[in-house]
């Protein structure tokens, strides 16, 4: 009679696979401890498909609410575990992301899992026994067989990174959007309107200076080597004594700057300050 069952759990998970330490997996968005927000159902055997597809519609919804990029992929066979038949992906674009295929050698867009919608049919029931009787009986009058029900599982929101995804996705020159459906939630902390009257939380510190390239070695560096010539040795030790002093120096204004800004403590200044003294 209460069949199909809907149910969603809010629950701290955890993952313990080592090895994932690639530059893809920095930050947040891949950790060993999150908050998800998981959507399970039970249905009759016949209904397990079409649950299937409201199920991953209301990921889309609320990825949509969000005004997060995204796109759905059907998962080959070929990648799919013991447990589901079928399985779905959301994926959504994250702007600083760039997937390089290993057999083209060309890049990928930017899109990255943040739902798995899987149907596993009676795989899982089997193993806890559960089934479901049908109400309509035979037309011989008897009562129909019972049936192992077919369980479904789909995340709905995985905190951390849906996190990265709308600060990836949402960033201006002078902070974050926020989503609108998430104003609500801010009590006002933090939010700010920019030039174009749109909400944000603005920046708490200037962006870094982007890195310098290096600079290109000379080739046949003989002046100045290891007594190539005439005072060779001097000259090449001189001016690498100098350019070491530069450095140190340009270094030190920085630190000055930082402390300032308050980007670093007094006691991390000395720290960092005495350490460059003794180089």
């Amino acid at each position: 009679k209460k069949n199909p069952l809907f149910y969603c759990g809010v629950s701290t998970c955890f993952r313990k696979e080592a090895g994932k330490t690639g530059v893809d997996n920095w930050g947040i968005f891949r950790v060993h401890q999150f908050e998800k927000i998981e959507q399970f159902c039970v249905c009759h055997p016949e209904d397990s498909w079409k649950m299937h597809e409201k199920m991953i519609a209301q990921s889309e919804e609320f990825t949509k609410s969000l005004g997060l990029p995204y796109q759905v992929i059907n998962i080959c066979s070929g990648e799919l575990n013991n447990a589901a038949a079928k399985k779905y992906d959301l994926e959504a674009w994250f702007p600083g992301y760039v997937d390089i295929d290993k057999e083209k050698g060309h890049p990928h867009p930017g899109m990255r899992e943040l739902v798995s919608c899987s149907n596993c049919l009676d795989y899982q029931s089997r193993a806890v026994g559960i089934r479901c009787g049908d109400p309509k009986k035979k037309a011989d009058g008897t009562k129909a067989k019972k049936k192992y029900v077919h369980m479904l599982n789909a995340t709905l929101c995985a905190t951390t990174r849906v996190i990265c995804c709308i600060l990836e996705n949402n960033q201006t020159p002078e902070g974050v959007l926020i989503p609108e459906v998430l104003l609500p939630y801010m009590n006002g902390a933090f939010v700010k309107e920019d030039t174009k009257g749109r909400k944000h939380i603005p920046y708490t510190r200037e962006a870094p200076p982007p890195p310098e390239e290096p600079k290109k070695k000379k080739k046949g560096g003989k002046k100045g080597g290891g007594g190539g010539g005439k005072g060779g040795g001097k000259k090449g030790s001189s001016k690498s004594e100098g350019k070491s002093n530069d450095a140190k120096a340009g270094l030190a204004k920085k630190l000055e700057a930082w402390a300032k800004d308050g980007a670093l403590s007094k006691a991390e200044y000395e720290i960092v300050a005495k350490a460059l003294a003794q180089q």
